[in-house]
């Protein structure tokens, strides 16, 4: 008899967003013509960027051909892609990053999820709380995160809370911990770490020999000139921590599907017997096996972006919904909304009335205003009592949906 990985059994039987699109298509069953403006799931509006659409064509167009044609391509992803994202997001920003430490993928999600495998199950983890639902869930699947408890905590995972009273700023663990997962610009609040925050960071786990997994998803939003755009520009950073980047947000490739690792080669992790083995070669070698590369055509697209018209079509992007996210910031505080975030990330976390839970406020968004939001406490037990905006739709609709919030 094939015996299943109970640990399956004990996260929740349904994905946050999976719970939110089960709610919407309810609520538009029983009221068809509601006009829904959605800001919950946080998926992009707008198309590619052109260059993008155009070297794919090209791409495609070169499978044709026996002369051109690509069949397996290297599971770290293709030199010419490689290349580029070593250039731009490092080399032209001061940071020294070799081509063999960036690892293509098909996303953040999946390597932020996949992590894991490199790592023994006895770690003791920390997450900030709250959290992208993906950091806990892959701890809890692996058997890491212990047994939940009954207000939806892990008994194993340490949870470092980030609320208004410390400006969304976790505090150092308090006992010993391994791994470390923190997003910034983060999500779900939109607030950011300083470079002098994250510097304080990056020393804790070099004095105390914890891993930082960071997930900086979201640094093209960046505004503020003393939010680093990525951990590698703190010293020592790289003997201590992963990176994880997504084009996803950045050139709208949700559906597209290409994101990078970054594993310094200088990255150690210790074996039962006390011998320190490079964090490096083991992903390399889960990738190798599990995994069989990003697909040539989509590696195109996103080295399209690194060309002249390429980044100014992402800056295009970026600045559309950088000023959606304006609006809703200003939009939620005339309506009197207490809110955080919003100036160098795509989401606005807003306070739900007093008396009301995160998901009876998503309710009441939802049948009231047809607005759909994302609940906090999905997020975690500190995201209690908040909803999340999301700025990816349409100018219409982002102005749309504060009038109705205003009324």
């Amino acid at each position: 008899m094939a015996q299943i990985n109970e640990n399956f059994i004990k996260i929740p039987a349904t994905y946050l967003f999976s719970e939110i699109a089960k709610r919407v298509a309810q609520h538009k069953e029983e009221n068809p013509t509601a006009p829904i403006i959605r800001m919950g799931i946080g998926d992009v509006s707008l198309p590619l960027p052109d260059a993008s659409v155009d070297a794919m064509i090209k791409a495609a167009d070169e499978q044709r051909s026996a002369a051109t044609f690509r069949g397996y391509g290297p599971e770290q992803g293709y030199a010419f892609l490689r290349e580029a994202i070593v250039i731009n997001d490092f080399t032209n920003n001061g940071i020294d990053i070799a081509e063999d430490e960036i690892f293509v993928s098909d996303g953040a999600k999946s390597d932020t999820g996949n992590i894991g495998d490199i790592f023994d199950v006895n770690n003791r983890v920390a997450i900030t709380d709250p959290s992208y639902p993906v950091y806990v869930d892959t701890n809890a699947m692996a058997g890491r995160a212990g047994e939940p408890t009954a207000t939806g905590e892990w008994t194993n995972l340490v949870y470092l809370q980030c609320n208004a009273e410390n400006n969304f700023v976790p505090a150092l663990p308090t006992e010993k911990v391994d791994l470390v997962y923190l997003c910034y610009p983060n999500n779900p609040t939109g607030t950011t770490l300083t470079k002098e925050q994250l510097t304080v960071w990056v020393e804790y786990a070099k004095a105390n020999n914890v891993i930082i997994l960071f997930d900086a998803a979201y640094e093209a939003f960046i505004t503020e000139k003393d939010v680093p755009h990525s951990i590698y520009e703190i010293e020592g950073a790289k003997d201590v921590a992963i990176e994880f980047r997504s084009f996803s947000k950045t050139a709208g490739f949700t559906g597209t599907r290409c994101g990078y690792t970054v594993v310094p080669k200088q990255l150690m992790g210790t074996a039962a017997n006390g011998e320190k083995v490079s964090l490096n070669k083991l992903w390399n070698r889960r990738q190798c096996t599990k995994f069989n590369g990003t697909s040539y055509v989509v590696q195109r697209a996103a080295e399209a972006t690194y060309t002249p018209e390429g980044k100014e079509q992402v800056k295009s992007l970026i600045d559309f919904y950088t000023e959606n996210a304006r609006i809703i910031r200003e939009g939620l505080t005339k309506a009197g909304y207490t809110i955080f975030g919003g100036v160098n990330a795509p989401y606005v976390w807003a306070k739900a009335p007093v008396g009301m839970g995160s998901w009876e406020y998503f309710d009441y968004l939802l049948k009231e205003k047809n607005i759909v939001t994302t609940p906090g406490a999905g997020f975690g037990a500190s995201g209690e009592g908040y909803v999340r905006f999301s700025a990816f739709g349409s100018k219409e609709n982002t102005i749309e949906a504060m009038k109705r919030l205003e009324r």
